[in-house]
């Protein structure tokens, strides 16, 4: 399943799929099929540097959302995604990362 063209707008804010840049999601073969039960997330940022998720479903019960998110929700999203598209440092330039 790749991402579809969505517009949805939270708090007087619009987030468009067309217009951002995709940079992470879970969508793989997995032997079986490309949608993780069902499922896909998509991770994007939009031209203004805002993030927010893109929520797929297959599924009769759910329907197909945005969900806009702050910089570490993104990040947290961003690591347990299976596919980057860019790589962290480019998504996230002025996140430090230091040594534990």
């Amino acid at each position: 399943m790749q991402p579809e063209n969505m517009i949805w707008v939270v708090a007087g804010k619009r987030y468009r799929t067309d217009k951002a840049t995709l940079i992470a999601h879970d969508e793989y073969w997995n032997g079986y099929n490309c949608e993780q039960g069902g499922r896909n997330t998509f991770l994007f940022r939009t031209p203004e540097g805002n993030f927010f998720a893109q929520y797929q479903t297959l599924l009769p019960s759910e329907i197909n959302r945005i969900v806009p998110l702050e910089t570490n929700e993104a990040i947290s999203l961003y690591q347990s995604l299976y596919k980057k598209e860019v790589p962290f440092r480019v998504v996230f330039p002025s996140v430090k990362v230091e040594d534990a």
